[in-house]
């Protein structure tokens, strides 16, 4: 197949979760496919990542859009610009009229057998009618992410805000699901809330994976510390309200019984919530070259998460370094694991506690969730997640092609 795929933002280097899974997959299909990248960047024109990038993918072609909104000041009037626009500000910042001119040549010429939309916020950009058969990849349901942020939180302006976000993204977001020829979602549940908007025969489920050789290395056998680690990108929103929570509600309760017990946040760019979470007992290290040392050094992964949407990857490589995890059962929500065998699930400050003071105290136990762990998430490598993305992109294209004859059309733009 010739694949063109594409991706807003920069994917190297691949830190956050999504940017992890569609280098890997995109790896992966590299091996098999003729597959060009197609990355477009605000800023200034970055010749290191462009050559780095093609590096790894010889046929990436790449766009710099010279937006600057990297201020939080320039990012405020940036939304205010965008404010009478009826599409979240979440997507319409991404729009590019020389991006929109490049997919529009693309699809005119019908160079490609199959076109990727990574993530929503790149489907801003794509022609009104697709002329090749089109999927787009959905890491998240991002207006269930809204829904959840307006509905958990606490300062009214902010609460407003989401709400306004949040009617905004599921207009849209139905839109664009509806557009796409095909839809591939990274969990069960993602899939169900899409089956409301559009045929659930046209949306695949491929499971999100972990390079487990990498984080195997974790696995070195030492002696745990009393040391609770967090791993995730500090300037996503549901990070930041994770660390809190657990800060604020979880961690005192822990220290009641193990008043030794540490908690680390592992990631990039943390802002002053985050910053001023930091004390005696608990640790904020900004971006790490890798997170292989912190996880091998702790006894409990945490993933306090209370807004999500997709699936998150810290768990598998917490599972893969073969660690004992817990979680809320939205920190979990649409991956393949058990509570009460190779995880445990807590959504309350007291339960979260609890399961956390019992696998640090009991080392016996401890070791049979990590050992349960790591047999389940060796069915998830790269390779294995890479094949399935491989047949679902085969499968939307004879779909569409047979359904639409020689003359593929989709759906009208947003």
């Amino acid at each position: 197949m010739r694949i063109l795929w594409v991706k807003a933002n920069k994917l190297l280097p691949a830190r956050s979760g999504g940017d992890i899974r569609s280098y890997n997959i995109l790896r992966q299909l590299a091996r098999h496919h003729q597959v060009t990248l197609f990355s477009y960047y605000d800023g200034r024109p970055d010749s290191i990542y462009e050559t780095e990038l093609r590096q790894h993918f010889t046929n990436a072609v790449c766009v710099c859009t010279r937006k600057s909104t990297n201020s939080h000041l320039k990012r405020g009037l940036d939304y205010l610009f965008h404010l009478p626009d009826s599409r979240p500000y979440a997507i319409s910042r991404f729009s590019s009229f020389e991006v929109r001119e490049k997919l529009a040549s693309w699809y005119s010429n019908r160079e490609f057998d199959v076109v990727v939309c990574d993530f929503l916020d790149a489907a801003i950009n794509f022609p009104e009618l697709l002329t090749i058969p089109s999927v787009l990849f959905q890491h998240n349901v991002e207006s269930e992410i809204w829904r959840r942020h307006a509905q958990t939180e606490s300062n009214l302006a902010l609460k407003y805000f989401y709400s306004i976000e949040f009617r905004r993204m599921i207009r849209c977001e139905r839109m664009i699901v509806r557009k796409f020829h095909h839809v591939i979602a990274v969990s069960e549940h993602d899939r169900e809330l899409m089956a409301r908007w559009r045929n659930p025969l046209q949306i695949n489920v491929i499971p999100t994976g972990v390079e487990v050789a990498l984080f195997k290395s974790a696995a070195r056998q030492l002696t745990p510390q009393a040391l609770v680690v967090f791993v995730g990108a500090m300037d996503w929103e549901p990070n930041i309200d994770a660390a809190e929570f657990f800060c604020s509600e979880v961690l005192p309760r822990i220290q009641a019984k193990i008043p030794e017990v540490r908690f680390r946040i592992v990631g990039r760019n943390p802002g002053r919530r985050v910053q001023r979470l930091k004390g005696k007992s608990v640790e904020v290290t900004g971006t790490v070259p890798s997170v292989l040392n912190h996880l091998q050094e702790a006894a409990v992964v945490a993933v306090p998460l209370r807004v999500a949407g997709g699936t998150r990857l810290k768990i598998y490589e917490a599972m893969a370094a073969g660690k004992a995890v817990v979680s809320t059962s939205i920190g979990a929500e649409g991956l393949d694991v058990h509570h009460g065998r190779d995880v445990i699930l807590a959504d309350t400050a007291a339960e979260f506690a609890d399961a956390v003071v019992m696998l640090v105290s009991d080392e016996s136990l401890r070791q049979g969730y990590e050992r349960a762990a790591v047999e389940l998430v060796s069915q998830y490598d790269w390779p294995i997640v890479g094949e399935k993305f491989s047949h679902a992109l085969q499968a939307a294209l004879e779909m569409t092609s047979e359904s639409a004859g020689k003359e593929v059309v989709g759906g009208r733009g947003i």
